[in-house]
């Protein structure tokens, strides 16, 4: 039992209570608050502004707030630099979500989250409990959330340990996307040695709401309910925060009690109750937010601080699933299924008994308080009282960068592919685990749920239909991290460039953009120098698209034994379709289309799939960006699909043209006839801003008045059990029905091996 041997406040003199916890003389002595994470810097400011030493809860929650993982004291200084407003951002960076205006009075909200080290941990419950969690960014803001997407990030599937998380974590997405009856409608799934001792588990939701109903987390008004409600809380994910915040060692052992469990049938309830709270209670609600990364203590006080007022818990109030848990556990933990709202004082009683009707715990556990102060009361004592602002804000860290040595070291001089078994080299790639189908992992996930699902997994990008409108909301995840590896900035460009162009290839307008920061350790000036360019990059592509970074997430501290992961900024892009009837998909549709390729190929091998694959690495000075052909080819697309010329759209990534071919013919049952005037290697080419477009011969001189140089005629769609490839150099003939085999199958036969 929590009991009596503690130091606490009694107003500005110092009580003792009596409990098992440290005092505060043996936490300083201890230094246990450095296993939370802290510094001794930070320790010291914070015996400086209470002019006394903290008690144990005290420099837990501190431990809590000014965690990476909370606090961002090392990134904000970057991530301030992001490009974040325009006409359609209703709610940027700062709340659970992003909010942008689609038009008649409706809005779409997004955010995307990280679970990474918990899923390296715990590969179901981590990667189930980080889709729990952005759920929750998105009704807390009075969304209905109506999509999900996944982008993943594994080592190689010859890893017996790699193949163990790769099931957990698709099991823990299916396992809670399907069970709450949200469809998981897209994503992206890699694979590189780099991530086998830190996997990304990168989650993006996305909700529609009435602008009307918008809410935000904020506690203001003095005397004002704060009402705890959805699960109890127990001892799952202690301090998770600080977790997510630091290196992994193979030598430590794996600390599951940072892990969460989470519960979809709960989250269900607690999605369903909060949506009709907001519905029939919006004048009484005065903020929602949910318990994420540090739990009640995150939620409460971010959400007073923002208002500039205080807060006053009364911990003995607070649902407990286990026994005896003491004001740091109940502070710290990161149990799921749990949201704070801020009701008018008074009128709590409708909010507590919508809640109690959907059997949900539903507390009042406090109140706003204009003194500044965040107290917490337990057991008749006053066992933390510092004040919010401090609290909330850790000290900023302004650390130094320096440009990696590598790129000083990598060659200017393309990677010229082996072209002498350029039918084996085809089939080889397009068993490339990267390149490979992921259809045998996307079909665990329940796509058309709720039976909105206009264009489902596999596609350049998700379609939606938004209900009771001819919209539609385009959306993907992308980056090809090992662009930003050989340059972080032209890699940053690239990526969202990519998620702008499996938008635009669906019929849709690029909108926004949310992010998932994902580097190594920022106290290495290499890797802050990746997070520095890369910021910039994204912030460079998204202003000529006018797509805002309206929110995202920053997980740094990904790397194992010094180790870090390739720099991997995942950019959630969100798309806007006016009339859903123009959706437009990567599948040739009839045979007799013409197929053209829009855009200039050029040598850009360092970096690609070829050169990974030949070399068992990758190396070099990345290719030019340009970015008005990168403009040049979008503008184009969107503009013939809204024409109604395109039967078919599909953009070049990974793998070059020849990928994006097959792509679009196995995706059709059909096959192609294609000549080029470059020889074989080109085929292979990661040279950016480039579609492959299929055309009705009808239309194919309206689309070539349109489109001028901008595309080349390319071939025909055929019906033939063969494709066949004329370049400079040689005819290439293959069985469609062969190498679609080892396309789809690829997945499965490596992860069975």
């Amino acid at each position: 039992m929590y009991g009596r041997e503690n130091t606490v406040m009694k107003g500005k003199k110092m009580t003792t209570v009596i409990n098992s916890e440290l005092s505060p003389e043996q936490v300083r002595d201890s230094k246990i608050y450095t296993q939370w994470g802290l510094t001794e810097t930070e320790y010291n400011l914070i015996v400086a502004e209470l002019k006394r030493l903290p008690n144990f809860t005290e420099a837990g929650i501190f431990s809590g707030m000014w965690s990476e993982h909370v606090s961002y004291k090392k990134s904000k200084p970057i991530l301030r630099k992001f490009w974040s407003t325009n006409e359609r951002v209703l709610q940027g960076p700062g709340e659970g979500a992003g909010i942008l205006d689609i038009g008649d009075g409706q809005a779409v909200v997004f955010k995307a989250e990280s679970h990474n080290h918990p899923s390296f941990v715990e590969p179901y419950e981590g990667a189930a409990t980080g889709v729990g969690g952005i759920l929750r960014d998105i009704f807390s803001m009075g969304a209905q959330p109506i999509a999900v997407l996944d982008s993943l990030r594994f080592g190689e599937l010859d890893n017996t340990h790699t193949k163990h998380i790769v099931d957990g974590v698709i099991a823990g997405i299916a396992g809670y996307g399907n069970a709450i009856g949200i469809p998981t409608v897209g994503g992206e799934i890699s694979f590189d040695d780099v991530y086998a001792g830190n996997p990304l588990v990168n989650v993006m939701a996305v909700g529609l709401i009435d602008q009307t109903a918008m809410q935000v987390g904020q506690a203001k008004g003095i005397g004002n309910s704060i009402i705890y409600v959805g699960a109890k809380t127990g001892r799952d994910g202690i301090n998770g925060a600080s977790f997510a915040s630091a290196e992994f060692s193979t030598e430590q052992a794996s600390d599951r009690s940072a892990v969460q469990v989470g519960d979809p049938f709960l989250e269900k309830l607690v999605m369903d109750a909060t949506l009709k709270a907001v519905k029939d209670h919006s004048d009484i609600i005065v903020g929602i937010q949910d318990m994420g990364a540090a739990g009640l203590l995150s939620s409460s006080s971010e959400m007073a601080a923002k208002a500039g007022m205080g807060i006053t818990l009364n911990l003995d109030l607070v649902p407990q699933r286990e026994s005896h848990m003491t004001p740091y556990e109940l502070m710290l933990s990161e149990s799921q299924e749990r949201m704070v709202l801020v009701v008018k004082h008074g009128e709590e009683q409708p909010i507590i008994d919508l809640f109690q009707e959907a059997d949900l715990d539903a507390v009042i556990i406090g109140e706003v308080t204009d003194n500044g102060r965040y107290i917490l009361e337990f057991e008749g004592n006053t066992v933390a009282d510092v004040p919010i602002n401090f609290l909330t804000h850790a000290p900023k860290q302004d650390l130094p960068m320096i440009v990696p040595k590598r790129l000083s070291e990598f060659s200017d001089t393309q990677y010229q592919p082996d072209m002498s078994q350029v039918k084996e080299t085809i089939k080889a790639l397009m068993a490339q685990s990267t390149i490979a189908s992921k259809a045998s992992l996307f079909k665990h996930f329940d796509a058309m749920v709720r039976a909105d699902t206009v264009i489902k997994p596999g596609g350049d990008a998700s379609l939606v239909r938004v209900r009771g409108t001819k919209k539609a909301l385009a959306m993907t995840t992308d980056v090809n991290a090992r662009y930003l590896y050989l340059n972080p900035r032209i890699g940053a460009k690239m990526a969202v460039a990519e998620a702008a162009r499996n938008i635009v290839a669906t019929g849709a307008t690029p909108i926004g953009i949310t992010d998932g920061l994902n580097f190594g350790s920022p106290d290495n000036p290499e890797v802050y120098y990746e997070l520095d360019q890369s910021v910039a990059g994204i912030n460079e592509m998204a202003k000529q698209l006018n797509t805002p970074i309206i929110s995202g997430n920053v997980s740094l501290y990904n790397e194992t034994d010094g180790q870090a992961i390739y720099p991997t900024p995942m950019i959630g892009m969100v798309g806007l379709l006016d009339d859903v009837s123009q959706a437009t998909t990567m599948a040739f549709k009839h045979a007799g289309d013409t197929i053209y390729l829009i855009g200039e190929t050029t040598d850009s091998f360092n970096g690609s799939e070829i050169q990974k694959l030949q070399l068992g690495q990758i190396s070099g000075q990345l290719f030019e960006f340009n970015d008005e052909a990168e403009l040049a080819s979008q503008g184009l697309v969107r503009e013939a699909i809204a024409k109604d010329l395109l039967a078919s759209a599909h953009d070049l990534s990974e793998g070059g043209m020849i990928v994006s071919l097959l792509e679009s013919s196995f995706a059709g049952d059909l096959s192609f006839n294609i000549a080029t005037k470059q020889s074989d290697k080109y085929l292979f080419s990661e040279t950016p801003s480039r579609f492959i477009v299929s055309v009705p011969q009808t239309k194919a001189a309206d689309f070539e008045h349109m489109a001028g140089k901008q595309a080349t005629k390319i071939g025909l769609v055929t019906s033939e059990s063969d494709v066949v490839i004329n370049t400079l150099t040689q005819t290439i003939v293959l069985s469609r029905e062969e190498i679609q085999t080892v396309y789809q199958e690829s997945i499965s036969w490596q992860l069975k091996g």
